[in-house]
């Protein structure tokens, strides 16, 4: 553990640091015991996916994104709920388990020796993202290959590259497309020039290649997203000292340097003719999660979170320690980008800290008007996880806050669509809530028409899972 990790642990410790512990129970679907009312018509099953291990043989991960993947899912029937919890078992993951120690390059953690940085491969933790594609279930990370679920008891089946056609890395956010009836996904691949490698995933079909799009210099590209035409990636000035890297001094996280100078490099792929991307600069600026996009005339609409730097990851690091000596600085934004004159223009839509955007996904890359987030109450909560929800009229900038208890921690929110509704907010809002109060995970029950009403129903397990980072609806069959 740094000096600075155990600096913060030595100061009093907040009570939401118990999530930030390793799963304690891992079991099958069983019965959980309801809170309110659940709506007899949500059928389905919710699935998250997070780091539910944080170390190995005594020695801590060196990032939040380094811990090794599990995997929550939540069976809602006739206003009942079951749920399961399980840890993802990938190679590497077993590997470090049996040795009992560290033996893996990871995104803020080093492998022990020359000889493994450079031929022991890069861990998959398996932690980032579920995706349900084609009948399939698979965990996403961004540093290499999908990892396949069972959706029937969420057991590990093995890492894929669905039939030859993805890899080396495949991005832990892929992006659907209604109008499209399709998903697009992006792998970055470093070598002499670095590059941003394109797939297309049909609802019904095999994935398929797009193409690459080389990119100024090794970086990071954690998100992007898709319109009816268009794929946008903002490429902020980060830097990867890859050499240092190698040499072992320091990690990946450790070497990614902020070069404002460079500005933000815009990129937008024509999704038929991904060989005419068209490149403008921008103000410098950093962005890991978007929320839609959608054509307006000439023009595309982008909504995200903006933060005026990199220093997000420190405090993205430090997090599973306590308190955070830096701020969280996330702020909702919709940019206006002219592809044709090459400009971006971005404005704050919220003053609120926030992160994990979402929407309907029946508006998956078109015009919506409701962007849902999790996100902190005020600046002295700023440095601890987020403690409210909140749905943003991205039309009028209107905000909805919810608050779902004093000392419980929202993830972020899922939207399921109401059979037949009538308006894009008619739904429920699905969250994963930590209270810290009882030291129990349970998953909210929102009216997203009306959220300030708070839970409608919960559904509780009877012990804690660790935050996760992305969740995804999965219809009953």
């Amino acid at each position: 553990m740094t000096s600075a990790a155990s600096a913060l642990r030595s100061a009093e410790s907040p009570s939401w640091l118990k999530a930030y512990r390793e799963l304690s129970r891992t079991h099958g679907f069983e019965p959980m015991r309801v809170e309110g009312r659940l709506p007899e018509e949500l059928n389905g099953t919710l699935v998250r996916v997070g780091p539910v291990a944080f170390g190995v043989g005594g020695q801590r991960y060196g990032h939040l994104f380094d811990g090794d993947g599990g995997v929550l899912a939540v069976r809602f029937a006739g206003g009942q709920a079951q749920g399961a919890a399980r840890a993802i078992d990938t190679p590497s993951i077993r590997a470090e388990r049996d040795a009992g120690q560290v033996l893996y390059s990871n995104y803020g953690t080093r492998a022990p020796s020359l000889w493994r940085r450079l031929f022991g491969g890069v861990k998959n933790a398996a932690n980032t993202s579920p995706l349900v594609w084609n009948g399939r279930l698979f965990a996403l990370v961004e540093s290499t290959l999908p990892t396949e679920l069972s959706l029937e008891d969420l057991s590990t089946l093995g890492e894929t590259d669905l039939g030859g056609v993805v890899g080396p890395t495949f991005s832990a956010h892929p992006h659907a497309v209604v109008s499209r009836r399709a998903s697009y996904n992006f792998g970055l691949r470093y070598g002499r020039v670095t590059q941003l490698d394109l797939y297309e995933l049909p609802d019904a079909g095999r994935v398929r290649r797009l193409g690459s799009v080389p990119l100024p210099g090794p970086t990071l590209v954690h998100d992007f997203i898709a319109t009816d035409h268009h794929l946008v990636f903002f490429v902020s000035p980060v830097r990867l000292n890859l050499f240092r890297v190698l040499l072992g001094q320091g990690s990946v996280s450790d070497n990614l340097e902020w070069r404002p100078k460079l500005g933000t490099e815009v990129l937008v792929v024509p999704i038929d003719a991904p060989a005419q991307v068209a490149r403008f600069p921008a103000e410098p600026f950093h962005t890991w999660h978007f929320g839609n996009a959608f054509e307006d005339g000439r023009r595309l609409q982008v909504d995200y979170v903006r933060y005026p730097d990199f220093g997000t990851n420190q405090w993205l690091a430090e997090l599973p320690h306590g308190w955070t000596r830096t701020d969280a600085q996330g702020r909702l934004h919709r940019a206006t980008l002219d592809v044709q004159a090459g400009w971006l223009l971005s404005e704050q839509v919220s003053d609120r800290s926030c992160e994990f955007p979402s929407a309907t996904p029946l508006r998956a890359g078109a015009r919506h008007r409701y962007t849902y987030a999790a996100a902190h109450s005020g600046p002295d909560t700023w440095r601890g996880p987020h403690d409210v929800l909140v749905k943003v009229d991205m039309e009028t900038g209107a905000e909805t806050v919810v608050t779902l208890g004093a000392g419980h921690h929202p993830s972020e929110p899922s939207f399921v669509p109401r059979a037949g509704g009538s308006s894009e907010d008619d739904g429920w809002l699905l969250v994963q809530t930590y209270d810290a109060t009882s030291d129990q995970t349970y998953v909210a029950v929102l009216d997203a028409k009306a959220p300030e009403a708070g839970a409608v129903g919960r559904a509780w397990l009877d012990h804690a899972f660790p935050f996760t980072f992305h969740g995804t609806w999965v219809k009953a069959r």
